[in-house]
């Protein structure tokens, strides 16, 4: 719910000049997406979006986070609540979300400027990790394999 209502936001904030917190909840009530104040403010400064000195419209900041454990903590966050399957062929890496969360997934892989990667591309609920080589993909699925497990173990103790 988080990842689709998210995905919404920036998909709205591409496409329209949104200047307040009003116009935007109001944008995503048209999507069918009910959200307070409160949560979207949380959005917003989750997904890193900022106001545009020009006209005061809301945009993703296009600077990566300027401290790499900030973005590599990000990163375990986001892959423990969006990563569902990772899988890997030679030096690419194939990660699976839900519908409308790779790009939030794929924002936090580029943020956090790992060392194994060399870029990303994302669909709706699949990225594309290219890895230096085969062994820096191997590296790289154990440490998300790794988030990801750790997150259901988390997951299923809050249940008991």
């Amino acid at each position: 719910m988080k990842g689709s209502r998210q995905g919404v936001i920036l998909d709205v904030i591409a496409r329209e000049s949104i200047s307040s917190q009003e116009m935007l909840r109001q944008r995503l009530e048209s999507r069918g997406v009910c959200v307070t104040q409160a949560t979207l403010s949380r959005d917003l400064k989750e997904l890193g979006v900022v106001k545009r000195a020009s006209d005061g419209a809301y945009q993703r900041a296009d600077a990566p986070s300027t401290a790499p454990g900030e973005a590599l903590g990000s990163l375990r966050r986001t892959a423990a609540d969006f990563l569902k399957q990772v899988a890997r062929s030679e030096q690419l890496v194939v990660l699976r979300t839900d519908a409308g969360q790779a790009a939030l997934l794929a924002i936090a892989v580029d943020r956090a400027l790992l060392a194994e990667v060399l870029g990303t591309v994302a669909g709706d609920d699949t990225i594309l990790v290219i890895c230096r080589d085969a062994d820096a993909a191997q590296s790289l699925v154990e440490r998300l394999d790794t988030w990801r497990s750790a997150a259901r173990l988390r997951g299923a103790a809050l249940v008991q």
